[in-house]
């Protein structure tokens, strides 16, 4: 393959890392991750065809399937173009410029998939706990409103990193970064400066995002759970808790995966660069092609269950 490396030396260049130890298997592996994408697309673009196309599922919890296959979309499709020609055409240089823009779409995405999770969880809270509520609450506007927030909520809480970024200076010799795409913490330590700023608001994102979005979800199944445990009839608490089995596997796959690439990251020197990197890729690749498998008999086992409960509410 042809060498298209930018020097170590322009301050002006990022240089990405592949996999390291295993270069000759670089071309087999992007054929993996490539069919790994390829599948998460065709997934994620049914779902949106398939609620676009029919009328009758124009409804609230359709609604917050297509915002989670964007985001899925999104997520992985924001690595793969330059993930290939890493693997393809060792391109590993990447601008400053660009490098930040990557970081910025990734982790907006991310906090964008955490948003729609919780509102998945506020779902069947109400769904569960609330039957009766239900339809009055989550409206199709309701649901819109609330993705253009977690929208808006991700784009203000990631454009200061790049822009707190941009203002440090680049040291003229830039090591590699630790993954084959730009992450926040690693760029961060490309700088030849204090960080220390940069450093707290990633914190602060992190606790204002992903950590409270995990604490409402912890909370709402929990409610769920005490919820379920009130009901005498062991078939409904039977049909209660198959109607969380997808947004919970969802979310266990999504969390589940950032935890373990943050724990990695950070005791990285005991862990293969090998393992960390293709758990990273995994992190971005398998939701997309597990969450519409996932989600597959997740409407029809909610609409019987909340029949039910609405009939029973109504009786009392």
């Amino acid at each position: 393959m042809a060498d298209f490396n930018l020097t170590h030396s322009d301050p002006s260049t990022i240089i990405l890392m592949g996999i390291p130890g295993l270069e000759a298997a670089h071309i087999w592996i992007s054929i993996a991750f490539s069919m790994l994408y390829i599948i998460g697309l065709l997934g994620n673009f049914m779902v949106l065809f398939v609620v676009g196309k029919e009328q009758t599922l124009h409804k609230p919890m359709y609604l917050l399937l297509c915002m989670l296959s964007l985001t899925d979309i999104g997520s992985s499709t924001s690595i793969m173009p330059m993930a290939l020609c890493i693997f393809w055409f060792n391109l590993k240089g990447f601008t400053v410029g660009g490098c930040f823009t990557q970081m910025f779409v990734i982790h907006m995405f991310s906090v964008m998939q955490s948003a729609v999770l919780v509102a998945m969880a506020f779902d069947r809270y109400v769904a569960i706990c609330n039957p009766l509520i239900h339809t009055i609450v989550l409206t199709n506007a309701r649901i819109a409103k609330l993705g253009l927030v977690g929208l808006i909520r991700a784009v203000v809480l990631m454009l200061p990193l790049p822009l707190l970024l941009s203002r440090l200076p680049f040291c003229s010799r830039i090591q590699p970064l630790s993954y084959s795409y730009c992450l926040h913490p690693d760029v961060m330590k490309m700088a030849c400066a204090d960080t220390m700023s940069s450093s707290f608001y990633g914190l602060f994102i992190v606790l204002s995002s992903l950590g409270l979005d995990s604490t409402l979800i912890i909370l709402s199944y929990i409610m769920i759970l005490q919820t379920v445990l009130s009901i005498t009839s062991w078939q409904e608490r039977l049909k209660a808790l198959n109607t969380c089995v997808s947004p919970t596997c969802a979310t266990l796959l999504f969390y589940t995966s950032l935890i373990s690439l943050s724990m990695i990251h950070r005791f990285k020197k005991k862990v293969q660069p090998q393992s960390q990197i293709l758990l990273s890729y995994l992190h971005l690749l398998l939701p997309p092609v597990l969450n519409p498998i996932i989600f597959q008999n997740y409407s029809t086992n909610r609409k019987n269950f909340l029949t039910v409960r609405v009939v029973k509410h109504w009786n009392k």
